[in-house]
């Protein structure tokens, strides 16, 4: 483990594998940094890869109050300045849409690969789902920030929550849950559609599962269309989990141009 620091002086912690040219991994909700290490190890023969852990999660920095996207963004162009200024980035879930602000926000991002973005382009949802589990978090019940992000805004049915609550991993979700605010915010930026369609992004690949809903199939249909020049490809049999065997060799070869 390494460690970087961010703009405002949150420390972010991360791997280094492989060598050649830089990648930077950009991991969704609940996913700390051992999360992205298989995908990161099919890619380290040709590049080298970097995983950090988002703030608030793993090794890093706990969040900070008010939760910005732009103090998430300030820490990738801190990784970014790591990997020597400019840098390909694989963003899986709502890291790809964190990736997406980074871009737009000036990061020096090279290649852009992103798997499963849960780009949101309908019309805005009458609930504040920030504001809810930003109040959850500060008030210290955990347990219902997590059950409320699986319930409200993946969209998990309530039999599977349950199950997951009585599972090993749980108390994991619920210490990584003030983190999780910044995902609500990413998926409800109401902002990044108008901002797409002004982009001129570098080279993009956006990839989904043809095993994965069709609700979630939808939003990576519906990104490839507004980012302008996007390669989007279907994976068969896959889901939203990523299998590095048949992952690492598509994102591999884009990379590599």
């Amino acid at each position: 483990m390494m460690i970087t620091t961010s703009r405002d002086g949150t420390t972010l912690a991360y791997d280094q594998l492989g060598e050649g040219p830089p990648v930077i991994v950009v991991l969704g909700v609940f996913n700390e940094r051992e999360a992205g290490l298989p995908l990161a190890e099919a890619l380290a023969d040709h590049f080298t890869v970097y995983v950090y852990d988002r703030r608030g999660r793993g090794g890093s920095g706990e969040v900070a109050v008010p939760f910005r996207i732009a103090d998430e963004v300030d820490d990738l162009k801190a990784m970014i300045e790591v990997a020597g200024g400019e840098a390909a980035v694989f963003g899986y879930s709502s890291g790809g849409l964190l990736a997406l602000k980074a871009l737009l926000a000036g990061a020096r991002i090279t290649r852009l690969a992103l798997y499963e973005p849960p780009y949101q382009n309908e019309n805005p949802s009458p609930a504040d789902h920030p504001g809810h589990l930003t109040e959850l978090v500060t008030q210290g019940r955990r347990e219902e920030a997590v059950e409320y992000f699986q319930l409200k805004i993946i969209g998990m049915p309530p039999h599977m929550v349950e199950q997951a609550k009585n599972a090993p991993f749980w108390r994991r979700l619920e210490a990584l849950a003030p983190s999780s605010v910044y995902d609500a915010l990413l998926v409800t930026d109401r902002e990044l559609p108008d901002q797409l369609a002004g982009l001129r992004p570098p080279p993009t690949l956006v990839l989904d599962g043809a095993a994965s809903p069709d609700r979630l199939r939808g939003m990576v249909g519906a990104l490839g269309t507004a980012v302008d020049g996007a390669h989007v490809v279907a994976l068969d049999g896959q889901t939203h989990t990523i299998d590095p065997e048949v992952t690492g060799p598509i994102v591999r070869a884009f990379l590599a141009g």
